[in-house]
């Protein structure tokens, strides 16, 4: 991983355009979504490209947002899909049974026995909490474990593992 991915924590994306006048839709992953605005300016993934936000108002699933510099329909469709990241130490430090998504994805998942589940490929929420999707060591179709202190009671960040006791018959 990259030094800059270490220091910079995705805190939202943009969804496509709003309107005709430059405006985004913006899906924040902030735990309060309108605290994204406190992170401004935001970068891309390479810490590249700055990009000061307002936010306009609240809609489904997100804000009507303004970049500077955005003013048209075809210049705020041109960014759909790029996430926007934070540096670390502008973000808030979090209680102990939080994690920042950056920080999970990478880690060695054992089970409670020791043996090696596979690592977390991403983090997914549909909207019922969060699923650590993690690819098998071995290979095949990757799990979706439900990310609960039930299914997931360890969390180990400085030995990069976690510790997960999937219910009866998820693997």
């Amino acid at each position: 991983m990259s030094h800059s991915g270490d220091d910079l924590i995705c805190v939202g994306a943009i969804a496509g355009a709003y309107g005709v006048h430059g405006e985004v839709r913006l899906k924040s992953f902030c735990a309060r979504p309108e605290d994204i605005i406190n992170y401004t300016p935001l970068t891309d993934e390479t810490g590249g490209r700055t990009f000061s936000l307002t936010l306009s108002r609240a809609m489904k699933n997100g804000f009507v947002a303004r970049l500077e510099g955005i003013n048209s329909k075809e210049a705020a469709d041109a960014l759909r899909g790029i996430r926007l990241f934070a540096p670390r130490s502008s973000l808030p430090n979090l209680p102990d049974d939080e994690f920042y998504h950056a920080d999970l994805i990478g880690l060695t998942v054992l089970d409670t026995g020791g043996t090696v589940l596979g690592r977390v490929h991403a983090v997914q929420n549909h909207g019922a909490g969060d699923l650590l999707e993690i690819t098998p060591g071995a290979g095949g179709n990757t799990i979706l474990l439900p990310f609960t202190r039930a299914v997931v009671p360890t969390v180990d960040l400085a030995a990069g593992r976690i510790i997960a006791d999937p219910p009866e018959g998820a693997l």
